[in-house]
């Protein structure tokens, strides 16, 4: 199984060298990704599912109603195109360890965004992920403080296109040691302060239950900051049935309630037959 480091890190090579290949979905909205009354649309991280070829895999989640498809790069977009899917989030600037939180980054994540961004809207790309960093001894003010300024450089371009700029959360206690944006008010403040709608969080569900739970609430107190979410089984990472200790359809009952439009992407790792387990995420996740 390809990590989600590996993963990052091979859509971000595809992503600095590759030529456009046209707008997925171009000239139509997407539908509604196996919710019934929601409006937010359902996705799934490619990562997760490394094993089975793109072309199968994209045929066997459209019919699943899922529309999008997470940190995958251009050389695949046309793919997804085939299937009537769109890549939902891509890669933007930064790495996970070395991110936004350290002035001697911006340079780099800059011209990283500067690259990306026009090419995700060009595509009908929706989304790009960038990280805090780790915070090697740096206090939690001074990296928000670098942050700010990090993403207040790139604010425009991503207003100019339409592309939001995703901040994720990420746990520091299990898979993400010394990661800085590991609770959401931090996240929050960032984004705040920022003042920019094209600049959000993505909140992975997994990694806030094991930093701070209190999922529901966080949610709905969080709602005008967050643009896009993992799902993930706790403990494990792994399916999001009742073997974990969230209560998926409550929160995402929850994620309706805000008015959320964005996508709600399935970042597990399966332990039974994958397209199995993802069926029955989507069946959990339609509300």
């Amino acid at each position: 199984m390809v990590s989600r480091r590996d993963a990052l890190k091979a859509t971000a090579a595809a992503l600095g060298c590759a030529a456009l290949e046209g707008h997925p979905l171009s000239g139509r909205a997407l539908g509604q990704a196996g919710s019934a009354g929601a409006k937010y649309r359902q996705a799934v991280a490619r990562w997760c599912y490394q094993n089975i070829p793109l072309d199968d895999f994209a045929r066997a989640i459209a019919e699943m109603g899922i529309r999008g498809m997470d940190l995958v790069g251009p050389e695949d977009w046309p793919t997804l195109k085939k299937h009537g899917l769109v890549c939902s989030i891509t890669s933007g600037g930064g790495t996970i360890a070395d991110g936004l939180n350290r002035k001697e980054n911006h340079d780099k994540i800059e011209r990283e965004l500067s690259e990306n961004i026009p090419r995700a809207a060009a595509a009908g790309v929706p989304n790009v992920i960038t990280f805090s960093g780790n915070r090697r001894g740096l206090s939690d003010q001074e990296g928000l403080e670098n942050c700010v300024i990090g993403l207040n450089r790139v604010k425009g371009l991503a207003e100019q296109h339409g592309v939001t700029i995703c901040l994720e959360l990420l746990n520091s206690k299990v898979d993400h040691k010394d990661y800085q944006c590991d609770h959401t008010a931090w996240g929050a403040a960032v984004v705040r302060k920022v003042g920019s709608p094209r600049v959000k969080l993505l909140y992975d569900i997994y990694h806030m239950q094991i930093m701070e739970g209190d999922i529901i609430a966080t949610i709905q107190s969080n709602k005008e900051w967050i643009g896009h979410y993992h799902t993930g089984g706790v403990p494990g990472r792994h399916e999001i049935d009742s073997s974990q200790e969230l209560n998926y359809p409550a929160i995402m009952r929850a994620v309706a309630g805000t008015g959320f439009a964005g996508f709600v992407a399935h970042e597990f790792v399966p332990k039974g037959d994958p397209l199995a387990s993802l069926r029955e995420a989507v069946r959990i996740c339609t509300v």
